[in-house]
């Protein structure tokens, strides 16, 4: 089970996942092993700042239940890692979890290693234990490509072959993801480029301002299309992009994302480095959603960050990206809606809220002492969804404008809000997702109001999922 936020500090997660204390960020390896899902993490365990890179580890039955383990890989005194165990996954190779991940050391310049470390015991369904190899697998980045940022493998299989994929940046600002064949774990031969920031979709979908593409990610859909999730690093971590497209043969034995579509992948300011996880029908996916207020903060309250709801996500006939909550995160909604009117109703620090709006609705869900008040603004007709915090400034990285939403027109459009805490995850139907952080002050009042003609609202607190649920 996750573990409960402190009691005094109210914007403090409880039902997503997170360490106890200190520092947590990218999702790492969601991986299924003998009927759990275990899901590791980039974590600090001694403080709540981006330094001493560990991977945390926890594993769940049920997508809603987590069970806290110890550290699954700490840096190596002298070790390849010995700067930090970065982001990567984890994979069965035959018959044995292991990790591929990115070790720095404490000179590195943006250029990782790729290492392996393999779960001790593969009968133990928690997978406490991780061994890991005392030489990386891959040194650095291919030669003549002048690549300035490499890490964070992503392994994958594809014409009946194992492939890695590499997140890169290159000397003259162009971001790529590089190509790896990797089919024996131990041996990875560079097998060109997959795609980099020159192609004309991904131009027009990210724009020009990144210089490198971390933690890539690719999973095929049931319909054939494939996916390509990209953090897009412009010196400083910023936000995320999708393409959709799919994978053709190239003449030296490698792969070439011919894109079709892309866009941006979370419309949020609190969204990056997703991982995903391919199953049978369905791709999971997690994202990290950092702390927005400032570090003093964040040292008094003695944790930073969280990770987010697993998403679900698809491909639509056009090729742009679906995406809803897992039907797992219905576990944590209590027996019974504690409101199914327009309000005004107070509300819970954690609670999962769905409005269908049939004409231009507001929904406001907190407000302060000084008459400030957080939308969601939801328009139907015109297929547009806002959502304004400007009440509740920002402390960190980008600004606190409003965020706003299009999606198709229609007749009707519903909305789904989870709260847990200070993490906000508003999904648009299944079309868009936005994740901002919004920290209440000890006068606000949290209060939910629906207003517009013929809308319906659902609410139902957020709970610790009981037996036989």
């Amino acid at each position: 089970m996750s573990v409960p936020a402190p009691s005094h500090d109210p914007n403090a997660p409880r039902f997503r996942i997170r360490p106890p204390a200190n520092w947590v960020n990218d999702p790492n390896g969601p991986f299924r092993w003998r009927g759990r899902y275990h899901l590791f993490y980039q974590h600090n365990p001694d403080s709540p700042v981006h330094a001493n890179v560990h991977w945390g580890h926890v594993s769940s039955p049920d997508l809603a239940r987590w069970r806290h383990h110890p550290v699954a890989l700490a840096p190596t005194p002298g070790g390849p890692d010995e700067g930090g165990c970065w982001s990567g996954c984890v994979v069965d190779d035959h018959g044995v979890p292991t990790a591929v991940y990115t070790g720095v050391d404490r000179d590195h310049t943006g250029l990782g290693t790729i290492c392996l470390a393999s779960a001790a015991d593969p009968d133990d369904e928690t997978l406490t234990e991780w061994k890991p190899l005392p030489t990386p697998v891959v040194t650095g980045p291919p030669d003549g490509l002048d690549v300035v940022m490499f890490r964070d493998p992503f392994v994958f299989r594809h014409g009946g072959r194992r492939w890695a994929l590499v997140g890169a940046g290159h000397a003259d600002g162009t971001p790529s993801v590089l190509l790896y064949d990797c089919d024996d774990l131990s041996r990875w031969r560079f097998a060109g480029v997959l795609i980099d920031g020159a192609d004309p979709v991904a131009a027009a979908a990210f724009g020009d301002t990144a210089v490198g593409w971390e933690c890539p990610q690719l999973c095929e859909t049931s319909g054939g299309d494939w996916v390509l999730v990209v953090s897009l690093w412009d010196k400083e971590p910023r936000s995320t992009g999708y393409l959709t497209g799919r994978l053709d043969s190239v003449a030296d034995g490698g792969w070439r994302l011919v894109a079709r579509a892309g866009g941006r992948l979370d419309h949020g300011r609190d969204f990056y480095a997703p991982a995903v996880l391919q199953e049978a029908g369905r791709t999971l996916m997690w994202g990290w959603s950092w702390e927005a207020r400032a570090q003093p903060e964040i040292d008094r309250a003695g944790w930073a960050g969280v990770l987010t709801a697993p998403r679900v996500i698809d491909v639509a006939p056009d090729g742009s990206l679906r995406v809803a909550p897992a039907p797992e995160v219905r576990l944590l909604r209590a027996a019974e809606p504690f409101t199914t009117s327009p309000g005004p109703a107070p509300l819970p620090q954690a609670y999962d809220l769905t409005v269908t709006a049939r004409a231009h609705t507001a929904v406001r869900l907190l407000r302060s002492a000084s008459g400030a008040e957080l939308t969601i603004g939801v328009d139907p007709v015109q297929g547009t969804v806002t959502l304004d915090r400007s009440g509740w400034p920002r402390t960190a990285h980008l600004d606190d404008a409003a965020v706003e939403v299009r999606v198709p027109a229609g007749e009707e459009l519903t909305v789904r809000v989870l709260v847990d805490g200070s993490l906000y995850e508003v999904f648009v139907g299944d079309h868009a997702m936005v994740t901002e952080r919004v920290y209440r002050r000890p006068d606000d009042v949290p209060e939910l109001l629906v207003t517009g003609d013929g809308v319906s609202v659902t609410a139902w607190e957020q709970a610790p999922p009981t037996p036989g649920r």
